[in-house]
Order: structure tokens, then sequence, then C-alpha cells
């Protein structure tokens, strides 16, 4: 390819895609994230949720799975920088990497519970 000359369109996508199906098939974390969002969906079909809860929980869904894709290259490009060997700001990074994916997580089981919660009490509770 000449330099300064970008890919086609359907390339840039294609190459998208691969690393979306890379990430599912190889990073354990990433299949529990998918498990527990087709989870959170059967349960709030099952629930009926508001399209405003629907909103709420695919930029949920959206964010944890990209950051989870956003620490998976971080650990990549460090992992492949540092050559084996440790250094404390390598660690740093992908720890911070780690910590981000951690927060969202927390704060989305945090913001399902507001959501499912009374709606799976109203049922106990009928």
């Amino acid at each position: 390819m000449q330099k300064g000359k970008k890919d086609p369109l359907y390339k840039s996508f294609g190459y998208a895609f691969h690393g979306i199906f890379a990430v599912i098939g190889q990073e354990r974390n990433m299949q529990i994230h998918c498990a527990a969002t087709v989870a959170v969906v059967i349960l709030g079909f099952f629930l009926h949720i508001s399209y405003e809860e629907w909103l709420i929980c695919l930029l949920l869904f959206a964010l944890i799975m990209s950051l989870e894709m956003v620490n998976t290259a971080v650990e990549a490009a460090v992992d492949f920088a540092a050559k084996g060997e440790r250094h404390p700001l390598a660690g740093k990074a992908k720890d911070v990497a780690a910590g981000a994916v951690l927060i969202s997580a927390i704060f989305a089981a945090m913001i399902g519970m507001v959501i499912f919660l009374p709606k799976i009490m109203a049922l106990i509770f009928k």
C-alpha cells in the first residue's frame, strides 16, 4: 500500500470486527461480560423494563465491553513493549486499565440493582 493511502472503509470495519471476535474468543473476562449481557437482556424482557431502562442497559453494555477491549489492547501493547521484562510503569498501566473495567462493572451492577431489584421484589411479594 502506498504511503498516506488508507484502506477502504469496508476493510476498516473488517479489522474492527476481527478485533471484537478475537477478544470474545480469547479473553475470559469478555466472555463473562457477554454472558452477563445475555442474562440482563433475558431478565429485561421478562421484567418488562422501560425504554429508558433499556437505553441505560445498552449504554452500560457498550461501556463495559469497550473498556474491556481497551484493557486488552493496553495489556497487549505493554507486553509487546516490555519484551518479557518487568517494569513498574508497565504494571501500573495494566493495573489502571483493569481498574477502569472493574469500576465500570461495579457501577453497572449497582445501576442494575436499582433497575431490577424493585421489579424482582414486586414479583416476590405480590
